[in-house]
């Protein structure tokens, strides 16, 4: 058994990612042509997104003074809710499938960035109505661009701080 760490350059893997090769064989039908079995590939985009929430929420705590806007983005819609940790609540919510953004909408489903403007413009209103001007944003494990980036920078324009 050999172990060792090497590059596979040009591959599926990305350029300088170090593999551990756990086991060169022989493969029986091939004859005298060598295998390898590497361990270790990529992770996949969901657990690099659930890594990267995970060490956010570690340093993003929301709290009476301060609340923490929480985004989730799926395939077709995106979510956004001020949170209370300190007491487990939901301040306020809304979402592309909410009734008053629909009605917007046009039938259109809300995967795209217009949609997550009028939810970042909503979700500052509705945090405006309950005197909640300052909260910590949670961008939920995904990069801060697209439709992440349009949300923020609609409640931002509708008055939230952060």
């Amino acid at each position: 058994m050999q172990t060792g760490s090497f590059s596979l350059a040009g591959s599926a893997f990305q350029r300088g990612t170090p593999v551990l090769v756990q086991e060169r064989c022989r493969l029986p039908t091939a004859g005298a042509r060598e295998s390898l079995w590497c361990q270790g590939a990529q992770t996949s985009r969901k657990e690099r997104t659930q890594k990267r929430h995970s060490s956010l929420r570690r340093k993003i705590q929301g709290h009476p003074e301060r609340p923490r806007l929480a985004v989730y983005r799926s395939n077709l819609h995106i979510y956004a809710q001020v949170i209370d940790d300190s007491i487990g609540n939901t301040l306020c919510a809304t979402s592309t499938l909410s009734p008053d953004i629909r009605d917007q909408l046009d039938g259109k489903l809300g995967a795209d960035k217009g949609a997550a403007e009028l939810v970042g413009k909503r979700i500052g209103e509705l945090c405006l109505e309950k005197n909640i001007s300052k909260v910590s944003f949670d961008r939920g494990g995904n990069v801060y661009h697209g439709r992440v980036q349009a949300l923020a920078d609609a409640a931002r324009a509708a008055g939230l701080g952060f």
